[in-house]
């Protein structure tokens, strides 16, 4: 048995651990060392990348072995497609943010510690497959994010931080009570009750699971039950509207090295529950009211485009396309948990939309961070400015910042030949026979996003010179090099998609075979 997956977790915490115990004095030493352990988890992520077979759709680089047995709890780590790409994409957007955030000055030895510990329980999230410990890095992930927005955010930090703790805590209180239901409704005589994803995937498939619901309980529809106590965890988290009111204050008032890593990546916690949790154990329940669901999908489309357009701040109007983008992701696995009756090849259908959905959440994990990287050097130039009306004709005066930061906006909008496109073309090709008036309600997203980020490029980059932004300075040629990565992959992934969907295929078609029952 290996340990890379381990390795990979205790890397970042360990990392975590070392810088908190340098103290704030050797401030070069801890972000030297905070860095050396976000770049040697993204060395560890890329050997598990060239190591990954990539025509196996099942669970790869196993470690397993009885935790508390008499509680069926185990220490159950392993990915297949979808695990690993999320993997990758936290090992890239972290050692980005801390790099993003290396002039932070108040208690720095405190901030990346907490940087690489939410790290270390983003990849504890994405890898593990017995629902205790993966709860623990689930809520691992909560309490670093909660003090560096509450810590180092903006005027209004303290509210936003419990905004957004008190909403994230009652979605993980509605999950843990749902699967603490399913561990009673599976303890027999001779079995302790089943934590494991995998073995509760089995059961879902073959009804066993909604029969031993139903025994325990004593009630038809328990099952819809605790689905909805688990929908509402990872709702919560992505976030679907209604529950996404903790966002835009969360985004806007974190520093913006800290947005980056939620809207890059732990935002994506949300989306990665429901395809690795709710999709294979709850098929079933997500038909009985895929109908609802759809429209919880195309409203967290439609209307948060709309409250992007409204907004006149930049990070709340990207923290509201955050929504917007992920909302496609939604769409895509609920349409493809549908039974297509007198669809052609619907099989084809829903693993393209699903495939669409796992190249999106890779690529808004990209383009996001680095939107809101490009507003973290625009507001450390300006003096704190972020408004939309508070620029005006500058790329006349940093052509560099205007060319690099409209190749990311024209990425979220999903400009053909960058990596934007590709997932949302998918997406749509496989919703559009599944779920076609969900389709085509949605496709006023795509206008609106448009519109509002069309909008954004003429306020602060076009028009007329403000003589007060006469001598802004362009992007140093350290500034230029950090954000050369992700631009880089824009391109990458805009013209060769196949790096990342030749990856995650095989878990696909091997997720859809598991719908059709």
């Amino acid at each position: 048995m290996n340990h890379w997956l381990t390795i990979l977790i205790l890397i970042p915490f360990l990392g975590g651990l070392v810088v908190a115990a340098l103290g704030s004095e050797r401030q070069k030493l801890v972000r030297s060392v905070a860095l050396g352990s976000s770049l040697l988890t993204l060395g560890g992520a890329l050997c598990l990348w060239l190591h990954f077979d990539a025509k196996n759709g099942g669970i790869q680089f196993p470690e397993k072995f009885d935790w508390v047995p008499t509680l069926g709890i185990q220490y159950f780590l392993g990915v297949d497609g979808l695990g690993l790409l999320m993997v990758l994409l936290a090992a890239i957007v972290t050692p980005l943010a801390i790099l993003a955030s290396w002039n932070v000055e108040d208690r720095p030895h405190v901030f990346h510690a907490l940087v690489l510990w939410l790290q270390a329980g983003l990849i504890g999230t994405f890898t593990a497959l017995n629902f205790f410990h993966w709860f623990l890095f689930w809520e691992l992930g909560l309490i670093p994010a909660f003090f560096l927005i509450k810590l180092w955010g903006g005027p209004k930090r303290g509210p936003a931080a419990t905004q957004f703790f008190i909403y994230t805590m009652v979605g993980s209180v509605a999950l843990l009570l749902s699967f603490l239901a399913i561990w009673m409704a599976t303890k027999t005589t001779t079995d302790p009750g089943c934590f494991d994803f995998i073995k509760l995937r089995d059961m879902a498939h073959d009804g066993t699971l909604t029969k031993m619901l139903e025994a325990y309980f004593l009630w038809k529809n328990i099952g819809l039950v605790i689905f909805f106590g688990a929908f509402l965890g990872f709702a919560v988290k992505v976030p679907v509207i209604p529950f996404h009111t903790w966002l835009p204050a969360a985004y806007s008032e974190a520093p913006s090295p800290v947005t980056m890593l939620l809207t890059g990546v732990m935002s994506k916690m949300g989306v990665y529950g429901f395809l690795r949790i709710l999709l294979p154990i709850f098929p079933e329940q997500i038909r009985l009211v895929l109908t609802p669901l759809l429209w919880f999908a195309v409203a967290t489309i439609v209307l948060s485009a709309f409250a992007a357009f409204a907004q006149k701040d930049l990070k709340r109007m990207l923290a509201y396309s955050s929504i917007n983008h992920l909302g496609y992701c939604l769409l895509a696995l609920f349409a493809a948990a549908s039974v297509a009756t007198g669809v052609t090849a619907s099989d084809l259908q829903k693993a393209a939309a699903l495939d669409g959905a796992l190249l999106q959440m890779f690529n808004h994990g990209l383009t996001a961070s680095a939107l809101f990287l490009f507003v973290s050097l625009l507001e450390k130039r300006s003096g704190g400015l972020r408004g939309l009306d508070d620029f005006g004709g500058i790329r006349k005066v940093v052509p560099v910042f205007t060319g690099l930061m409209g190749i990311s906006l024209f990425s979220s909008l999903g400009l053909p030949g960058l990596n934007g496109f590709v997932g949302e073309f998918l997406i749509f090709k496989g919703v559009f026979p599944l779920a076609p008036w969900a389709a085509a309600i949605s496709t006023l997203g795509i206008l609106v996003t448009a519109i509002f980020l069309l909008t954004l490029i003429q306020r602060v980059f076009c028009g007329p010179l403000n003589e007060r932004w006469a001598r802004l300075p362009d992007l140093t040629t350290a500034e230029r090099l950090l954000v050369l990565p992700s631009i880089a992959l824009m391109f990458v992934l805009g013209i060769w998609p196949q790096f990342i969907l030749g990856a995650v295929d095989a878990t696909v078609v091997k997720l859809v075979q598991q719908l059709n029952f």
